[in-house]
C-alpha cells in the first residue's frame, strides 16, 4: 500500500552535498510502507523533485586582483561536459569562517618572523561576523586557537614559536578541514602557509584530497620559495588559489591578494540537466567570456560535487 500526501504549499529545503550547496524544492512527499523483513530504518523516504547546485568562483586579472564587474552572461558552466543554464547569480560579500594553517617545522627557522607577521596581517582585515581558527604543524599538527571572532587571540598565540621538527602538512590540513564542522558561516576558506612538501604525515595526499573534494572548504595557499604539488591540487580542486613567494619581502603583497580573493567570489547556481542522485562525483567547469577590451582573465572554481543517493 502506498500513502501519498500532497502539501498545500510547496516548500524549500537546503542541503550541503559534496561541497556544493543544493537548494531543494519539495512539493510532494511519498511515504512507502515496506514489508517487515525489509525494514532497516523507521525513517520514511522523501522524494526531492529539484536540486540546485551552487558553485563558488573567483575571477582575477594577471596580477591576481579580483574582477568584480562581470554579469551572469559572462559565465558558462558545464557539468560532465554538458553546458548548464545559470539560474542564480550573485557576488558574495558575507562573513567568512577562516582557518589558518602554518608551517613551524625546522625548515621555517629563517622564515618564521615573516610568516607570523603575514598571519597577523591576514586577520587585520576581518569583517563583522568573521571567525578564525589557527593550526600550526611540524612533526604533527596542533590546534592553537579554536574558532573565535577575536583576531587578537590568534596574535597572542604566535608568541615564542620555535621552528623545529619535520613537516606533517597532510595531517595539518586533514585536522583543519574537520574543524570546519563547527563553522558558523556558510563561506569557509582555509589559508595554508608552508615552505615545502610533506615528510611526516599519517594521512596520504590522496586521502586528504578526497576529504577536500567532499568538504565545502576552499583552499588558498602560499608556498615560500616552493609550492608543493599537493597545495596546487588542493587549491585547484576547491576553487581557491596558490601563490608562490620567492622573496620574503613579497609576502605581504601575496597575503593582500589572497585576502581579497577569499572575500570576493561569484556564486553560480544551476539545475543539472541530467539530475541523478547516484552518489557519484560530477565534474564542473566554469568559463568566463574573454574580451579584447580587458586583459586576459583567470577563473578558479570548485571542480565538482558528489550527489546524494
Amino acid at each position: 500500500m502506498r500513502t501519498t500526501f500532497f502539501t498545500p504549499f510547496a516548500f524549500s529545503a537546503y542541503a550541503l552535498v559534496g561541497g556544493a550547496v543544493l537548494c531543494q524544492d519539495v512539493s510532494q512527499v511519498e511515504i512507502v510502507p515496506r514489508l517487515r523483513h525489509a525494514i532497516r530504518s523507521p525513517v520514511a523516504s522523501v522524494r526531492l523533485n529539484v536540486n540546485m547546485v551552487m558553485i563558488p568562483a573567483n575571477v582575477t586579472d594577471q596580477r591576481d586582483r579580483p574582477i568584480l564587474d562581470l554579469t551572469k552572461e559572462d559565465f558558462h558552466v558545464f557539468e560532465d561536459a554538458v553546458e548548464q543554464r545559470i539560474e542564480s547569480f550573485s557576488i558574495e560579500d558575507a562573513p567568512v569562517s577562516l582557518g589558518i594553517v602554518f608551517d613551524t617545522s625546522g625548515s621555517m627557522r629563517n622564515k618564521i618572523n615573516n610568516s607570523v607577521k603575514a598571519i597577523e596581517q591576514c586577520t587585520k582585515t576581518s569583517a563583522p561576523g568573521d571567525e578564525f581558527f589557527l593550526v600550526r604543524f611540524a612533526d604533527e599538527p596542533e590546534l592553537l586557537v579554536p574558532f573565535t571572532p577575536k583576531p587578537e587571540e590568534l596574535d597572542r598565540s604566535l608568541d615564542l614559536i620555535l621552528p623545529q621538527g619535520w613537516t606533517a602538512l597532510y595531517d595539518a590540513v586533514y585536522l583543519a578541514v574537520n574543524k570546519f564542522r563547527l563553522a558558523k558561516n556558510p563561506r569557509k576558506a582555509l589559508l595554508v602557509l608552508s615552505d615545502g612538501g610533506d615528510n611526516n604525515s599519517r594521512y596520504s595526499e590522496g586521502e586528504v584530497l578526497n576529504l577536500l573534494r567532499e568538504a565545502d572548504v576552499r583552499v588558498f595557499a602560499i608556498g615560500l620559495f616552493d609550492s608543493p604539488r599537493f597545495l596546487k591540487k588542493a587549491a585547484e580542486d576547491t576553487g581557491g588559489a596558490l601563490l608562490t613567494v620567492h622573496n620574503l619581502n613579497d609576502l605581504p603583497d601575496a597575503i593582500d591578494k589572497l585576502n581579497a580573493q577569499i572575500r570576493s567570489e561569484y556564486l553560480l547556481g544551476y539545475y543539472p540537466l541530467d539530475a541523478t542522485n547516484d552518489g557519484k562525483f560530477h565534474k564542473v567547469k566554469v568559463m568566463v567570456s574573454q574580451s579584447a577590451s580587458r586583459p586576459k582573465l583567470r577563473t578558479t572554481w570548485r571542480h565538482g560535487y558528489r550527489s546524494s543517493y
